[in-house]
């Protein structure tokens, strides 16, 4: 169905996530830090883009600002799955252009359905 990129550190999370999401016939990538993630994008673009807050090297909002000034890439979905949960980080993540904002924990049949709603 739809390459994804998964950019997160948190190992049991990833397998969760990745599990689901093969599990409904995408194609999932893992990256563990910003720069990855940023690096990953250049070398082919995902459709859809499954991005932490708190990560190595760039945090998940400096990856997204990158993102959203790439006019070449600035169209692809992101959405912030983060621990980060203060209406600011909410509100400054879907300012910055995230097209979702769950906060973890969360219910891993909910975000396939966003994820489903974006990709169309």
């Amino acid at each position: 169905m739809a390459e994804i990129l998964i950019a997160d550190d948190d190992p049991i999370l990833v397998e969760i996530l990745k599990f689901r999401l093969e599990g409904a016939g995408h194609s999932v990538s893992v990256v563990k830090d910003g720069e990855e993630a940023l690096a990953m994008v250049q070398s082919g673009a995902p459709q859809l883009i499954v991005l932490d807050s708190m990560m190595p090297i760039l945090s998940g909002p400096e990856v997204l600002a990158q993102l959203k000034s790439d006019e070449a890439v600035r169209d692809i979905p992101v959405v912030m799955l983060t621990a980060r949960d203060s209406e600011a980080d909410i509100v400054a993540g879907l300012k910055g252009g995230a097209a979702e904002y769950l906060t973890k924990p969360f219910i891993p049949q909910e975000l396939l359905v966003r994820i489903e709603g974006l990709l169309g």
